[in-house]
């Protein structure tokens, strides 16, 4: 969407029989009774190997399961392993799938699904295999038993296999037969049941899910890609919930007693990266020129409308992890010194950001604004996610911004964004000390060193501009009242599976 007009177009789209009647929408007997959710994108494909946009793991949260998952705490807890024990030499990791569990065409799971699972992305080098770094072997002893053998101590043993749905346990068959990506089957609360291309996807409960079947008969996914919409859409009845709330109207929201609003401090972080693969941007000192040329505070504020903390790091504070640091300010003398020490003087940067996220369009440009008095001209380029993706991947970028989302462990926060061969460091970053502190981090038992480790090198990373950190968003979600059993956490999950609606006598 790189153009108002076609934005206006998907809006109206989205929006079509509904917005104009105030009535509930009416999506075919598939959707009858069903909790309807409004998201700020449409997913890209739903194969939770593969994909990395939040819009496909806001609906596959609720598809599919992992061995373990984390609690409202963010403590990892039994999910489809139902126990787990670990050896002496903390090696050997031994887990006990849940009897009787099924996926949604009815086949029993065995250890067989969950070593293929692994075993896939292992293999075939997919998005999260470095969350298998340590690992040696992943075999099955038995039709209910797993056993993960790891190269050495991994105290987030746990948080990689659990921490978010990327790491899935899927099915073989769906995978073989190429219908994964766009019709999953899962062992999770809801089932896939249908999508219509630019406008919702549907699930139904699963009655035999483990964890009790859903109270309600199923989710629909609706794309609204404008706040304001899918908020006007809550609030006259056609929506049930929505994450897609606009910022600048969450202080009046919080006074309004028609909806339940949700302002939750959550572990996400939003950041700018540059290009090193380009020149001057591969010189620290340019990279640094930049982190003084940006107001933080300004940013955070348009963005946000202050919902959200400005934050030099990673890690939020509140974190047992958090390391505080303040290097950088809005200092344009201090700038313009660094891009003369390195010689540099760059006039052009291309700024890739995507309207399905409009604090990126937003940000850009304060950035640009900040920018110009260096000589800086920031050429704002606006493409659909699934785009950015693709120019994030190629490289094809002078600076990006995005954010990341469900950190629990702080090896979430850094070392696939950092390392070396970390498989998401689109920037092209290296440094021999970020990679000796971060694989330091993921063999370190003792909790007092490891957070040392990580303080270092959140530290070091961003004395040397690897990200250039933004801030710290909060979880921002609003539903109807009369839906209960739903809580908004701090990870950014989404899950439906204890949610109630309660529709009345008339509904």
């Amino acid at each position: 969407m790189t153009a108002l007009a076609t934005v206006l177009a998907f809006v109206l789209a989205a929006c079509s029989a509904a917005c104009s009647t105030g009535n509930r929408v009416d999506l075919g007997d598939a959707s009858a009774g069903n909790l309807i959710a409004a998201i700020a994108g449409e997913p890209d494909q739903l194969d939770p190997h593969r994909t990395s946009a939040y819009f496909s793991f806001e609906v596959l949260e609720n598809v599919f399961d992992t061995l373990v998952e984390p609690d409202d705490d963010l403590q990892m807890r039994p999910a489809l392993a139902r126990s787990w024990q670990v050896s002496p030499d903390q090696l050997t990791w031994t887990f006990q799938l849940r009897d009787g569990v099924r996926w949604h065409d009815g086949s029993p799971l065995t250890a067989d699904d969950v070593v293929y699972s692994y075993r896939r992305i292992i293999d075939a080098q997919l998005t999260n295999v470095d969350r298998f770094a340590a690992v040696s072997d992943v075999r099955a002893a038995g039709p209910g038993t797993v056993v993960v053998t790891v190269k050495h101590p991994s105290p987030n043993l746990l948080t990689n296999l659990g921490g978010f749905k990327g790491m899935a346990i899927v099915q073989r068959a769906n995978v073989e037969s190429g219908q994964i990506a766009t019709h999953p089957i899962g062992t999770g609360p809801f089932s896939f049941a249908g999508r219509r291309s630019g406008d919702t996807i549907t699930l139904k409960a699963n009655p035999h899910y483990w964890g009790g079947a859903p109270k309600v008969s199923g989710v629909t996914f609706r794309f609204i890609s404008e706040p304001s919409t899918a908020l006007s859409a809550l609030q006259a009845g056609e929506v049930d919930w929505t994450d897609s709330v606009p910022p600048q109207r969450v202080a009046q929201l919080r006074d309004d007693d028609s909806l339940t609003l949700a302002v939750t401090p959550g572990n996400d972080y939003w950041y700018l990266a540059l290009n090193e693969a380009r020149p001057p941007w591969n010189d620290v000192r340019v990279r640094q020129a930049i982190a003084y040329g940006i107001d933080r505070d300004a940013i955070t504020a348009a963005t946000s409308y202050r919902t959200a903390t400005t934050n030099q790091l990673a890690i939020p504070r509140g974190s047992p992890w958090f390391t505080p640091y303040d290097r950088y300010r809005y200092d344009l003398d201090t700038a313009r010194g660094l891009l003369k020490e390195a010689d540099a003087a760059p006039r052009n940067l291309d700024m890739l950001v995507t309207s399905e996220y409009p604090e990126t369009v937003t940000a850009a440009q304060i950035i640009a604004d900040n920018l110009a008095p260096l000589g800086i001209t920031v050429n704002i380029r606006t493409v659909d996610f699934a785009t950015w993706l693709d120019e994030q991947n190629t490289g094809h970028f002078d600076m990006l911004m995005m954010g990341w989302l469900g950190n629990i462990d702080p090896d979430d926060f850094y070392y696939a964004q950092h390392h070396t061969n970390g498989t998401s460091n689109a920037q092209k970053f290296s440094d021999a000390e970020v990679d000796r502190l971060l694989d330091a981090g993921r063999t370190e038992t003792d909790e007092a060193k490891r957070k040392e480790a990580y303080a270092k090198a959140a530290t070091r990373i961003a004395d040397q501009v690897s990200y250039l950190y933004l801030y710290n968003p909060s979880v921002i979600q609003a539903w109807a009242n009369n839906l209960s059993g739903y809580q908004a956490r701090r990870d950014g999950a989404v899950r439906f599976r204890t949610a109630d609606l309660d529709r009345g006598e008339n509904s």
